[in-house]
C-alpha cells in the first residue's frame, strides 16, 4: 500500500462537457485529497481519438475551475505518454505475460467475449495484444466505500486487451502506467469502474508497481436508469450557482447539510465541506440525477 504523501487524481475522457456524475466524482476525489492535506492532479484520458469531441478537454478544465476544483501541478494528457505505455507493454511481452491475439469479436461471441485461448482460424494483419491472465487468478481488495471486493479475473474477464487492433492503447494499461508515473496513492472515482480495479491491480503486480488505495463513489443515473455518461440526461452542469450545485452533490455523497452561512460563497463552501466530509457516510447505491438537482434546489432550506 502507498506510504508516500496523499496524491489523488481526476481523469476525465474528453468526450463531451462535464455532467453532474463526472462533477460528483471530481468533487469527491478533490475533497479527500484536500482533507488529507495532499495533492490533487487532473489527467485528460485522450487515447481514443474517434470518441473525442473537439474542445471538450478545455471545456472540462474550465468547468472544474468554475467550481473551484483547481488541480496541483500541470495537466497530464495521455496522448503524449505513448512511450511509457510501450515500455510497460514490452516488459509484459518479454515476461511472457502478454501475447498477440488474432481473435475477432465474432470469434469470441460463443464465449460471451471472454478470451481464454486464441480460436482465430486465420492470422490478422493487425492483431491486438492481450494480457495472459493465469488460470485461477483471483484478485481481492478493500474499497473504502464498498468494502471487500473480489473477482475471478480469468473467468469473469479473461485475457483483456492492452493494445487494440486499431493501434490505440487500452484504458486498463494506460491508467495503471499513468497512476504509477504520477505517484497516485489514492484512486477515487465512479463505481462504474469498480470491476476494472482487479484488472488494474493484476497489471500492477505484474509490472512491479505500487497498488493505490481505492474508493468508488456512487453513480448518478438519468431518468432512463442508465449512468449519465450513457444517457441523454448527461447535460452540462450549471455553473451559475457553483456552491448550490456542489451542495446538491454533497448530499448525494450522503453528507449532512452544511449550515447556510457556509454556503454563501464558493470558497466558504469548499472550506466547510473539506472539514466536514465523512467517507463512511458515502452510499454504495446509485442515485437518480433528479435527486442531485433536488438537493441543490432545496439547499437553502436546510
Amino acid at each position: 500500500m502507498p506510504t508516500s504523501p496523499y496524491r489523488g487524481r481526476f481523469a476525465p475522457s474528453p468526450t463531451g462537457p462535464l455532467h453532474a456524475g463526472s462533477l460528483l466524482a471530481a468533487f469527491g476525489s478533490w475533497l479527500l485529497a484536500r482533507q488529507a492535506g495532499g495533492e490533487w492532479r487532473v489527467r485528460i484520458e485522450d487515447i481514443d481519438p474517434p470518441r473525442e469531441v473537439a474542445g471538450a478537454a478545455a471545456g472540462q478544465l474550465a468547468t472544474l475551475a468554475a467550481f473551484g476544483l483547481l488541480p496541483d501541478g500541470a495537466i497530464a494528457y495521455q496522448h503524449a505518454r505513448g512511450a511509457l505505455y510501450r515500455a510497460a507493454l514490452d516488459r509484459l511481452l518479454l515476461q511472457g505475460d502478454a501475447f498477440e491475439c488474432h481473435c475477432s469479436r465474432a470469434d469470441l461471441a460463443a464465449t460471451g467475449g471472454i478470451h481464454r485461448r486464441c480460436i482465430a482460424t486465420a492470422p490478422r494483419p493487425d492483431p491486438a495484444i492481450r494480457l495472459r491472465v493465469p488460470d485461477g487468478c483471483h484478485i481481492a481488495f478493500d474499497d473504502a466505500v464498498h468494502g471487500r471486493v473480489s473477482q475471478r479475473v480469468d473467468l469473469e474477464v479473461g485475457d483483456f486487451v492492452l493494445l487494440r487492433a486499431d493501434g490505440l492503447w487500452a484504458y486498463q494499461l494506460a491508467a495503471v502506467v499513468d497512476d504509477a508515473a504520477q505517484g497516485i496513492t489514492d484512486v477515487v472515482r465512479g463505481a462504474d469502474l469498480l470491476d476494472s480495479t482487479p484488472r488494474q491491480i493484476l497489471l500492477q503486480h505484474l509490472l512491479g508497481l505500487p497498488v493505490p488505495r481505492h474508493a468508488h463513489l456512487p453513480l448518478l443515473l438519468g431518468e432512463d436508469g442508465r449512468k449519465l455518461s450513457k444517457s441523454d440526461a448527461a447535460l452540462p452542469v450549471d455553473a451559475t450557482d457553483p456552491a448550490g450545485t456542489l451542495h446538491g452533490l454533497w448530499r448525494c455523497l450522503g453528507q449532512a447539510p452544511l449550515p447556510a452561512a457556509d454556503r454563501r460563497t464558493l470558497p466558504g463552501f469548499l472550506a466547510a465541506a473539506t472539514a466536514a466530509f465523512q467517507l463512511d457516510r458515502v452510499p454504495t447505491r446509485a442515485i437518480p440525477r433528479s435527486a442531485a438537482m433536488h438537493n441543490a434546489n432545496v439547499a437553502g432550506d436546510a
